[in-house]
């Protein structure tokens, strides 16, 4: 099977690159196979443009990069993104991706009752969310819950995603640890998403 790993940090030699990279091994290793989308070194435009809203609004044409974006997902049998918390939230780069690439009539789509049709229920996504601080620091400030409320409910979940796993990994000054960590998560991929998958379709 095959995963798209999408990882947002400007320093290639970071501990996101490194963990995104373990993930990749950790696929390799089960025998899967995976694309890594580095937007940074990409130059992907986060910024959500008027052409952007033309498109939200159908009354534009989808551009050429988004359109590349949304074909490398379509290729993927699961989505996992990488990307360090910045001020408590996803890098602005990553929001931005996912702000349009994931449009109306693609993502997700409104029903005749103007209640939302979701089209990605189909792709398993993993996170992966890099914090210097401690774990007793974000569990204090209720950030896991935030992670779900934010991320895992109000994007993937109005799309119908199925958030597989959702993993914070903190005190980054300990990097070994974390790519070790990688490695699991990235062997696990599949295995989880299929065991889950199942399950949906048998209930």
């Amino acid at each position: 099977m095959h995963a798209l790993i999408v990882v947002s940090h400007p320093e290639p030699n970071s501990l996101t690159h490194a963990v995104a990279a373990c993930i990749g091994k950790g696929l390799a290793s089960a025998g899967h196979t995976f694309e890594m989308a580095d937007l940074s070194t990409e130059g992907f435009r986060p910024e959500f443009t008027a052409a952007d809203i033309a498109v939200h609004l159908q009354t534009g044409a989808l551009t050429a990069d988004v359109a590349a974006e949304q074909k490398r997902i379509e290729r993927a049998d699961a989505l996992v993104l990488v990307y360090p918390v910045y001020w408590w939230a996803m890098p602005g780069m990553i929001k931005g991706w996912i702000d349009r690439v994931f449009v109306r009539g693609w993502a997700y789509d409104v029903g005749a009752d103007s209640k939302p049709v979701k089209r990605l229920m189909h792709l398993p996504v993993h996170l992966v969310a890099l914090a210097a601080g401690g774990e007793q620091t974000y569990a204090k400030h209720g950030f896991s819950d935030a992670m779900k409320t934010q991320i895992e409910h109000g994007i993937f979940g109005y799309c119908g995603a199925p958030v597989m796993t959702s993993r914070l990994l903190t005190d980054t000054h300990e990097p070994n640890t974390h790519t070790e960590t990688a490695f699991d998560i990235g062997r696990g991929v599949f295995d989880i998403s299929a065991m889950a998958l199942a399950v949906d379709t048998l209930s």
